[in-house]
């Protein structure tokens, strides 16, 4: 079977493609970091359909983002496609699982990569722990938040992160990017877009008035997935 794309495997035994690989095989004429943002929002989900990762560059400059998926969720890329192309790609990871189903249920093949794992992790255990340390307590960081963070907030990690750009000019780009409403009285407020993606929420807050009357405030803020997804996206950018 001639190789159309390279297939990966951890060193668990599991299957995976890069992106970009998948992107050229594709022969999509998008620029990649649209056409892989584009590509997740139809619902995969990272740590479980792709995993990604900042990849750092031989001139020393800043880290881009990068995306591994399992086979499944780079077959059911390629059917996005809707092309011929896309349908070949597809039918050539059918035939890869269909192999690696077979050697799977090889005893001698479980045998050995039971063997290769369980080296790995006496060999390998402590720079795991070390790797895995940093992104749990950041993954804590984020997830333990009750009340997400402001706008201007995400400006400031952003800033952190090598990204010039202040909380006015921020405001300005995800109005831009409807992300945010851009007139009348959703001005500033997250848009369906935002809602459905699960990256801002607005908090309300009612105030007593002097005078008896009664005002309700509305305040748009960052959810810890949408931290998240606006850091990759501006690096992507970058």
């Amino acid at each position: 079977m001639e190789e159309i794309i390279k297939i990966d495997t951890s060193q668990l035994g599991e299957q995976f493609v890069n992106a970009r690989d998948l992107h050229k095989a594709l022969e999509v004429k998008t620029q990649f970091n649209k056409w892989i943002e584009r590509m997740i929002e139809y619902g995969f989900v990272d740590g479980t359909d792709f995993w990604s990762f900042l990849s750092k560059t031989s001139s020393g400059g800043r880290p881009s983002v990068e995306y591994n998926l399992t086979i499944s969720t780079a077959k059911e890329i390629a059917m996005l496609q809707r092309n011929e192309k896309g349908k070949q790609v597809r039918n050539y990871f059918i035939q890869v699982e269909d192999r690696y189903k077979k050697l799977a249920n090889d005893p001698s093949y479980q045998m050995a990569l039971g063997l290769k794992a369980s080296q790995l992790l006496l060999e390998q255990k402590d720079q795991i722990i070390a790797e895995m340390k940093p992104k749990a307590l950041f993954a804590d960081a984020v997830d333990a938040s009750d009340g997400s963070i402001l706008v201007g907030q995400l400006a400031k990690t952003l800033r952190q992160n090598g990204v010039n750009i202040g909380q006015n000019r921020l405001f300005k780009w995800l109005r831009e990017h409807e992300y945010l409403g851009s007139r009348g009285e959703q001005y500033n407020l997250p848009t369906q877009k935002s809602m459905e993606l699960r990256v801002m929420e607005t908090k309300t807050r009612t105030v007593n008035n002097p005078d008896g009357s009664i005002k309700t405030t509305h305040t748009t803020k960052i959810t810890g997935k949408g931290q998240i997804y606006f850091i990759n996206k501006f690096l992507q950018a970058a």
